[in-house]
Order: structure tokens, then sequence, then C-alpha cells
């Protein structure tokens, strides 16, 4: 005898499977999606990053480069100081008597 609850399950059964099967497949689809666009997005910030690294080394060169100049700059004013100190000392008996300002 022809049962239609058998035909029913059997639908059911079927329209199931159909759909885990094709939940399954677009799951898959759009993992393997996804590691690409990633990928790409971080090999761009990996360049970003790479760049501003490169600009702040050039610029601590360049304040590095700043800074040694500024020393040998002060190097040089206190060496030209101490040497005019020592020759430019005049003895009590040469000074003149009065103001010293140099105005």
């Amino acid at each position: 005898m022809y049962n239609i609850l058998d035909d029913l399950i059997g639908l059911i059964a079927g329209l199931t499977a159909m759909g885990c099967f094709t939940g399954i497949m677009i799951t898959w689809l759009k993992g393997r999606r996804k590691p690409d666009a990633a990928a790409s997005q971080l090999v761009s910030r990996l360049d970003e990053i790479a760049d501003r690294i490169t600009r702040l080394e050039t610029s601590v060169d360049t304040v590095a480069v700043e800074v040694e100049r500024v020393s040998e700059a002060q190097r040089f004013t206190a060496r030209v100081l101490a040497e005019r100190s020592v020759s430019a000392a005049l003895p009590e008996s040469a000074r003149k008597i009065g103001s010293t300002t140099p105005h």
C-alpha cells in the first residue's frame, strides 16, 4: 500500500541534505576568499609600516647629525674661550683704573 508519510519524510530528508550541502559549500567558498583579501591588506599595511620606519630612521639620522654639529660647536666655543681667557688676561698693573665694562 502506498503511504504518503514515507514520501514526506524522504522529501524533508532530501531538502535538509541539500540545505546542509549548500551551507557547507558557501562557508567553504567564503573561507577560501577571506585569507586572500586579508593577505593583500596585511601586505599593504606592512609596506606602510616599512615606509614609516624608513622615514623615522632618516629623521633620527638627521637629528644625530645636528646634535653632533651642536656638540662640535660647543667644544669649539669652549676651546676658544679657554684660549682667550689665558692669552687675554692682563696683568694687574696694565689695567686702567675705572670702569671695566665693554661699552
